[in-house]
Parts: C-alpha cells; structure tokens; sequence
C-alpha cells in the first residue's frame, strides 16, 4: 500500500505523534542534548531540534542555528537507532542465593512497543541489516527480537546532508525507499510548513486517518522531488565501490595499513557510532557477598584487544590488524556473509574518529597505490 498524495501541516504532525503516543507507542526521535543532536525518548514536536543543524567534518562536529523553524534540517548525530533495537546492556539472566543453591529469576517483561520518528534512509538500511543478523539469522536474538517486535516508523527523507555524509555512492539514501510505514518530505514556501506523506502500511493509513491532512497538489511533489535531488548532489564525501570487496581481499597487506594504524588510537568510536556493527561481549557479575549473580551482554568493539581473545592470547594484537579487520569486514567478507555491505553511507565514523580517520580516503588511497 502506497499513497504520495498526502500533506500534513505542522499542526498535523504534532497530532500524528499524540495519536502515536495514544496507541501506546514510545517515541523515540531527535532532541539537543549535550551539544549534539541524539534520538531519546520525546514526548513531542517541543522536543524536536527546530532550528538547528550541524557541521560535520572529519574528527569535528557542532551546532549551529538554521533562519527557518525546520525540526529536521540535520543530517545525522552520533546515534543512531540502534540502540532502540540493539540495547548497549541486556541482562541475560539474574540468580539468587537459596537453600545453598541459586535461583534464576525470572527477567520477562514486556517491552514497550517503539515508534522511530525521523529515520533517515542510512538508518533504515542498517536496521535492515540488523535484522537481517540478530532476527532472521540462524541464531535470533531474543532482546533484539523483543524490542523490534511491532515498532512504528515515521521516515523521514533527508533535506540537508552531512559534511561526511556518502549514501548516495552506497545507494542507500537520500530518500527512504523502504522499511517504513510513513516517509515525511519536510517542505517550505515562506511561512508555509508542511509535510509531504508517502504511506506505506495499513498501521501507517490507520493513523494517518486520525489526524488533519490534504491532498497533495503537484507543486508539494514537484518540491518534495527537488529537496531529495538537492541533498544527493550536496554529499560530502563519495566512495568507489567499484569490485571493492576483490580490492580489499586482494590487498591484506598493503603499506596503507601500517599507515593508518600510526593514527588509528583503536578506541572504537567508529564501531560504536556505526549503525550497523554488532559485536557484544557477555559478563558475569556477582555482589560482594555472593548472594546475587548476573550474567550482562554489553557492546563490544573489534577494536579492544580482548574481543579477538583465545586461550594464549589476542588473534589481533595490533592495531593494524584491527582496523584491517574492521574495514575489511565492513566492505568485504560482510557481503560474503550477509550479502550486503556493512557501511550504510552515514559518515559517523569519519565525523566521530578522534583523530579524523576518514573511511573513504583510506579505501581511495589503497585503490590508487595498488601494485599490479
């Protein structure tokens, strides 16, 4: 079910989230916080960033006003909506001490069901990504299953890119193409706010039947066409994946990564604002007196020395050989794997690196230095 005719004032996109938070949904959207734009829980349009966007560049990132009322003239923070989906700490079981033995508590609860606000295209593909992983794999991950069960998602088509952005050279971006129930192209002409609605799903139509809208006239589609147009030829970076999975197969041992490990700090930023990375470490816990024991799941990163930890020792003790890993399983062996890249084109590593390690440049340097 498709419907692009659809056009929502401000006003009815503030009641699009009411009847969503009606139904029980969590919303999960942008907010400021701590100088930087983050999806958190909001509780409306107040919450949203209206007037704000960002500067990105590699290893930089700020805020700076906009001279219109946009809630998403940004491209993308530090977060993406992984976490909704993917918890950075999931306790896997909790035991007790009794009668000299232990009792696993029971930790079911119902996980409140979460409606994404403003998803970008580069997030869609990855959380497509991620379920193609922890959900649709052989091995489905039950946290991952629970929190992903019957979430609502409102897109949201980029009208501003990034300064490190290069979804248009993976094709997952700028406009939303699927994995949405409705897709919103935030519009202007003067004073005129609008939205322009593609619907995608029966619960998208259902709620969209519950709030004021018009039809869309031409010139709202004609405008909706050019603000997408506008953001694919403003990218900030670019990437040739042209046979670049035989490029990094055939170049394990180039020059280029000594290069960058000399930079590299191995502190796992860019594993942990990627979208798409899922490496976990699982701990055991206990308090001080013995009587209570749990076992947590947490984010982990192929960057710290203990995840590639066998008996006698680290697989990967260098940094080289991690960052190599890191890459080479991002743009290689992830499509041998999964059947698709593992980079989505957000540019959250190159903008979050310390030390502005920038993907693309490092992929261009070794396809221009290749020895025959």
């Amino acid at each position: 079910m498709e419907n692009e005719g659809v056009v929502l004032s401000r006003e009815g996109f503030a009641a699009l989230l009411r009847a969503l938070r009606e139904d029980g949904y969590r919303l999960v959207g942008p907010t400021v916080r701590d100088g930087a734009i983050v999806y958190d829980t909001i509780g409306g349009i107040a919450d949203l960033p209206e007037g704000w966007t960002e500067v990105q560049e590699r290893g930089r990132y700020r805020l700076e006003r906009r001279t219109d009322r946009a809630l998403f003239g940004f491209a993308v923070g530090p977060e993406s909506f992984k976490r909704s989906f993917f918890a950075p700490t999931v306790s896997l079981w909790r035991a007790r001490r009794k009668d000299g033995s232990f009792v696993v508590l029971d930790r079911a609860a119902e996980m409140p069901r979460v409606a994404l606000i403003g998803a970008r295209a580069c997030d869609l593909h990855a959380i497509a990504i991620q379920d193609r992983v922890l959900l649709e794999g052989p091995a489905v991950d039950p946290s991952y299953a629970a929190r992903r069960r019957g979430a609502f998602v409102v897109a949201l088509n980029c009208g501003t890119a990034g300064g490190t952005c290069f979804c248009v050279s993976m094709g997952t971006g700028p406009k939303a193409a699927s994995g949405f129930d409705l897709a919103l192209t935030e519009l202007f002409d003067g004073e005129d706010h609008r939205f322009l609605v593609q619907v995608a799903s029966p619960e998208g139509a259902a709620i969209l039947a519950r709030v004021p809208h018009g039809e869309a006239q031409k010139t709202d589609l004609e405008a909706a066409e050019r603000v997408v147009q506008n953001t694919a030829s403003q990218m900030g970076r670019s990437l040739d994946t042209t046979g670049i999975k035989e490029l990094l197969y055939r170049n394990l041992d180039h020059p280029r990564w000594d290069d960058v490990a000399d930079r590299c700090l191995a502190c796992a930023n860019c594993t942990l604002v990627c979208p798409t990375c899922f490496c976990s470490t699982v701990e055991d816990v206990t308090d001080l007196d013995g009587e209570h024991a749990e076992r947590v799941q947490r984010w982990d990163s192929c960057f710290t020395l203990d995840h590639s930890y066998v008996h006698g020792g680290s697989v990967r003790p260098s940094t080289k050989s991690r960052y190599r890993q890191w890459l080479t399983h991002k743009l290689a062996s992830w499509i041998d794997q999964f059947g698709t890249s593992g980079c989505v084109g957000c540019g959250r590593c190159v903008t979050w690196c310390p030390v502005g390690i920038d993907i693309t440049e490092e992929v261009a340097a070794i396809r221009s230095t290749e020895k025959g």
